[in-house]
């Protein structure tokens, strides 16, 4: 298994966290759902420093080298800032009440349930 995290600075794009979330819910979110090989996916944000991101979990390096929807790089204007490729050295799901990941996250539902 491989893990990436993304990371856009938006400072003096024109866009924002607000902005961005539109566009998880816009469009997004479905089209990820069907990346082959991609077992997760989670969108971050830290309003503070105007910095929006993505943490990815795919299932082997083959997926995770696969060429991804470019859509955020062209809304934000420019590519992210980093992208680092980790190897997964342990995976653990813990006890937890939710039935599922989907459809959670302040894009999707800002009440935070």
């Amino acid at each position: 298994m491989k893990a990436a995290v993304v990371w856009w600075d938006l400072a003096g794009t024109g866009r924002t966290i607000e902005s961005m979330r539109a566009f998880l819910r816009d469009e997004a979110v479905d089209l990820f759902a069907g990346v082959e090989g991609l077992r997760l996916k989670f969108w971050i944000s830290d309003p503070e420093t105007e910095r929006w991101g993505a943490v990815l979990l795919w299932e082997s390096a083959r997926a995770a080298a696969a060429p991804l929807p470019a859509r955020a790089a062209q809304l934000i204007g420019r590519p992210p800032v980093q992208r680092t490729l980790f190897d997964v050295e342990a995976t653990v799901e813990g006890v937890f009440t939710l039935p599922g990941l989907s459809g959670h996250g302040l894009a999707l539902d800002p009440s935070g349930t």
